[in-house]
């Protein structure tokens, strides 16, 4: 038995029919040199010789009666992988457009928690050759960097998948429910005292952010109040249905890297100036654009060196994106001010950012925070806390495998909820930025659109910074292109079109 973290637990109780709270990824493959045969049983069969690799695929949740605390893990020997792994086929002509499609149904389906919390999904009917891929986990399971860890298990560094050792069976027997009991009460306890060590700690903290103090934490005081407020109500602002979008777009690493370097800030706020470029081009044409500027909830991991653990060990912080700005240099400058005051309070304060909460009626609290906050959300004064999350996932340069095939794209897919009806993942992979946005539809009715206009903000940034004439392809450009093939480029061409033309009408407002 493993107990739920409070963070975990948090993931559970704030789901809703409307809000699905299970990250994932969505990926284009190279089918294996020469294969003929079935590949969905070839991948299921690479599946199993990895299921002791990682605790999240055995994992399944043990709850309590009536719900008086959070549920705790316990280990399920017997792991169907013909529930856990699945064919998908589209139908013709297979295009990109409909493998997002695809993906954004799988992933508004809630998960089966008497289940391990995983699926994945094999997606045939490309018209280029390749094949398709979804992958998806609780975040109760995994947060970001845990379930790249999680999709690690099942990937290759070599298309000859590696030997696995089998641990076999011997794991202890399922609990009963007085076993479930007293390790709840022993967690609560445990998690309680610490609580009460750490009290002092926390008020040395808050003193320094909020009371009086010497010029280095007045200077933390100062970031602290720039953190603080609300967003503008903007379109994207509103309480969501269960229905989704997803769209993909992917810009060279190294240009991002160029343009940082060259204005002096970090990859991220490059990353944060193409998505407020797009949500200024987007808002142009969809309710108008703030004179307020729209904040982004980015997640920061707390993790230390080697953690490796699945769970969820991040926090939240706020950033402005500076959409008021017209001016797109001014703007990631401002966006690089913001970031930094965001990262010099959560560098100080993080020490004392709880991770993990005393179970005992927890999940009535919770459930009791989701219909507070959702009601209000319906209430048209009440101001989000953000506009928009942006997420950027550190990820690996060399490519993967999959069973014997080459992963060619990693575009993350990630949640929404009330109130936030966007949400902007992306990470690195083999020299490209792979961005995933995921959209309520009745929020963002085309987030295609989007997609094409932070391919339009990325142009628009790289000829201002780098002096390269907009679409002029790189060396990273053209690596990408010749791994995404036919099913891509008739999609992003249009995106691109689409991208151009909303920078122009853009521009003119």
């Amino acid at each position: 038995m493993k107990p739920l973290s409070g963070i975990d637990a948090l993931f559970l109780y704030l789901e809703t029919p409307e809000t699905p709270m299970h990250v994932g990824s969505a990926h284009l493959y190279e089918p294996p040199e020469g294969f003929t045969g079935d590949l969905l049983d070839r991948v299921r069969r690479h599946i199993a010789t990895r299921l002791d690799l990682a605790p999240a695929f055995r994992r399944r949740l043990a709850p309590l009666p009536f719900d008086i605390a959070s549920p705790m893990w316990v280990d399920e020997d017997d792991v169907d992988l013909e529930y856990h792994v699945q064919r998908v086929r589209l139908r013709r002509p297979g295009t990109l457009e409909q493998f997002e499609d695809c993906v954004a149904r799988l992933h508004s389906q809630l998960m089966d928690r008497r289940r391990p919390l995983w699926r994945l999904y094999l997606i045939e009917g490309l018209a280029s050759g390749q094949f398709g891929w979804y992958s998806k986990a609780h975040h109760a399971v995994v947060d970001g960097l845990a379930g790249l860890q999680f999709a690690r298990s099942f990937l290759d560094l070599e298309p000859k998948p590696r030997r696995v050792a089998r641990v076999g069976p011997g794991r202890d027997p399922r609990p009963d429910l007085a076993e479930l009991v007293a390790a709840t009460l022993r967690n609560a306890a445990g998690q309680s005292a610490m609580l009460a060590r750490r009290l002092p700690e926390v008020a040395r903290v808050l003193g320094g952010l909020l009371g009086r103090a010497p010029s280095s934490e007045d200077s933390l005081r100062k970031n602290l109040v720039k953190m603080v407020g609300f967003g503008p109500r903007t379109p994207i602002n509103v309480p969501i249905t269960s229905a989704r979008g997803f769209a993909t777009v992917s810009v060279p690493l190294d240009e991002v890297k160029a343009i940082a370097a060259r204005r002096d800030v970090k990859v991220n706020d490059v990353v944060l100036a193409l998505v407020a470029g797009a949500l200024r081009r987007y808002l142009a044409h969809h309710g108008g654009i703030p004179k307020r500027p729209l904040l982004a909830a980015m997640p920061v991991s707390l993790r230390g060196a080697g953690n490796v653990e699945y769970t969820t060990q991040a926090t939240m912080v706020l950033a402005s994106l500076a959409t008021h700005v017209v001016d797109p240099l001014r703007r990631l400058a401002a966006i690089s001010e913001s970031t930094g005051a965001a990262k010099a309070v959560t560098s100080h304060a993080r020490s004392v950012i709880p991770t993990d909460l005393p179970p005992i009626g927890l999940p009535w609290l919770l459930r009791a925070a989701t219909r507070i906050y959702g009601g209000a959300q319906r209430l048209g004064p009440f101001p989000p806390l953000a506009n928009v999350v942006v997420s950027n996932i550190p990820g690996p340069q060399a490519p993967l495998y999959l069973a014997g095939a080459r992963m060619l794209t990693y575009w993350p897919v990630s949640i929404v909820g009330h109130g936030l009806g966007l949400n902007v993942t992306l990470q690195g992979y083999c020299g490209s930025l792979d961005f995933g946005l995921v959209a309520a539809r009745n929020a963002v009715p085309n987030v295609r659109v989007l997609a094409a206009a932070i391919r339009a903000a990325h142009e628009e940034l790289k000829g201002l910074v780098l002096g390269r004439r907009p679409g002029a392809p790189t060396s990273g450009t053209k690596r990408k292109a010749a791994r995404v093939t036919t099913v891509g480029r008739s999609v992003r061409a249009a995106q691109g079109r689409e991208g151009g033309r909303q920078a122009v009408e853009g521009s003119s407002r």
